[in-house]
């Protein structure tokens, strides 16, 4: 009963055999193997135009050089109040910048754009003691779990275009929030105005696998340097190109997504009829969160159940009772119906 995150699963045996397949041999280093370019390719077409693509080993460092691509000196970065660039990434989004990062607030993890609005005003152009703004981020699925619908990611989009700042995907999860809005690659990104895009396979069944997606490749001219400046520039660059490879196969990612998406929804119908036990918001991805009662928890726990005990978010300062706990549950490619199973029994 593993739902402490999607990190804890293991890599998927179909991307693993990839990866041994590709283990032997010689192949061009610092990505110009044909694997490299032939994976840039599919990219391409999963995104249905032409994009630069570059791999790197985290989503923090995905994270913090898309944002560094785009700066300028002074320059703010907006972002949710709970976003991962702001409270997981121990500032790496502004050393890697030297910009700052502006928080918004939003309901259920999402930006609101008159908030958005309003806070870019703070910082103009010619605000050069205050800082000027640079660009907005946003994370999809988010980090608590629910998914920007395609208007919301206009809306967004319309903002940061108004002021002429480029839009920011964190796409750790991105294929679960794909799935769950049943749109395509490109219709959630470039076609509704995403600039750049970190698109995460590591979470989704990979072993080590994140890249950086520029949907404008004029514009990624200095990410090359950004990214050896950075040291994520591999020498055997193949090997994450090995896994890309064994992800997109056959659809292999999305299979993966729906899977994990699905026992989710499992979790959440079981924990809708569990007495004394209620989610704390809806969410449409693979992560659940649920107020139950402590001895649940401490009960799950005593039965082998993996699981994060979650901050209250300041919107919601009274969702839980002295009694209650807010907890986290993260299903992945490798839940299995008998661990949701398992767990609701230990609420029961």
């Amino acid at each position: 009963m593993f739902f402490a995150s999607d990190n804890w699963a293991g890599a998927h045996s179909k991307i693993a055999q990839r990866l041994l397949a590709e283990s032997g041999g010689f192949a061009t280093a610092y990505g110009l193997s044909d694997l490299d370019q032939h994976v840039e390719a599919r990219f391409a077409e999963i995104f249905e135009r032409e994009v630069a693509v570059f791999f790197v080993a985290t989503g923090s460092a995905a994270n913090s050089l898309s944002l560094a691509s785009v700066q300028k000196p002074g320059g703010i970065t907006f972002c949710h109040s709970e976003a991962h660039v702001a409270e997981d990434e121990c500032g790496s989004p502004d050393f890697f910048s030297s910009a700052r990062l502006a928080t918004v607030k939003g309901n259920v993890g999402k930006i609101d754009p008159k908030a958005l609005a309003a806070k870019i005003a703070r910082f103009p152009q010619d605000a050069v003691h205050h800082g000027r703004a640079a660009a907005v981020t946003i994370t999809q699925a988010t980090e608590i779990g629910t998914v920007y619908s395609l208007d919301e990611i206009d809306a967004i989009a319309a903002v940061a275009k108004a002021d002429r700042l480029p839009l920011h995907m964190d796409g750790a999860r991105f294929a679960n929030a794909l799935v769950a809005l049943g749109a395509s690659p490109a219709e959630m990104t470039w076609k509704r105005g995403v600039d750049i895009l970190s698109f995460g396979g590591t979470k989704n069944g990979c072993w080590c696998a994140e890249a950086i997606v520029v949907f404008d490749p004029e514009k990624a001219k200095e990410m090359h340097f950004i990214r050896k400046r950075a040291a994520q520039l591999f020498s055997k660059s193949r090997f994450i190109a090995a896994q890309f490879d064994g992800y997109f196969q056959d659809g292999l990612w999305l299979d993966l997504a729906r899977h994990s998406n699905g026992m989710a929804d499992r979790l959440r119908a079981g924990i809708e009829r569990a007495r004394g036990a209620r989610l704390a918001w809806p969410t449409v991805s693979n992560e659940v969160f649920a107020v139950i009662p402590k001895s649940s928890a401490r009960a799950a726990e005593d039965k082998g159940a993996k699981f994060y005990e979650w901050p209250i978010p300041e919107s919601q300062p009274d969702l839980v009772n002295n009694d209650e706990t807010l907890i986290r549950l993260v299903t992945s490619f490798a839940t299995t119906e008998a661990d949701v199973g398992n767990f609701l029994a230990c609420l029961a």
